[in-house]
């Protein structure tokens, strides 16, 4: 047993090097872009699926909460969250459209939205994810955490 428990700390010793010396840029690169928004006035909009969506609330909670120290709300908005909205999209068009629709309804611009997928292969994480010139304007940054990526992507 003590012997697994040292494997698994290594192992997340491991992660958090190779965190430390591929991501630092691209994790400073997405502070700025949430810090940039919410000094204007905008708006964080976050998604995921089960573990994902968990992660997404609890980061809306965060920012809207208190993480650290005391200071003003920031607004942010899971979008895991709203069983009507949930069960009324993904069973009117599908639950590849789960997201999307709501940030077609909530996203402005200069807005952001961040979607977590740890498998990287969530349709509808990438589907709200994609700028959409047809319908109104969207969030203009976004922070796509997929799998072992984390991408900035300006829309």
């Amino acid at each position: 047993m003590v012997d697994e428990i040292i494997r698994q700390l290594e192992a997340h010793k491991e992660i958090l090097n190779l965190v430390q010396e591929k991501l630092i840029e691209p994790i400073s690169e997405c502070i700025q872009i949430l810090a940039d928004a919410l000094r204007k006035g905008h708006k964080v909009l976050v998604m995921g699926n089960g573990g994902s969506a968990a992660d997404a609330q609890h980061l809306a909670a965060e920012l809207v909460g208190r993480f650290l120290l005391e200071r003003k709300a920031l607004p942010a908005i899971a979008l895991t969250t709203d069983s009507s909205i949930l069960t009324s999209i993904s069973n009117d068009y599908g639950f590849d459209e789960v997201f999307k629709r709501q940030v077609d309804a909530l996203a402005a611009p200069g807005d952001v939205l961040i979607g977590i997928s740890t498998s990287g292969h969530s349709q509808n994480v990438k589907l709200a994810s994609k700028p959409d010139k047809e319908s109104a304007p969207g969030p203009s940054g976004c922070l796509v955490a997929m799998a072992e990526r984390s991408v900035p992507w300006s829309i």
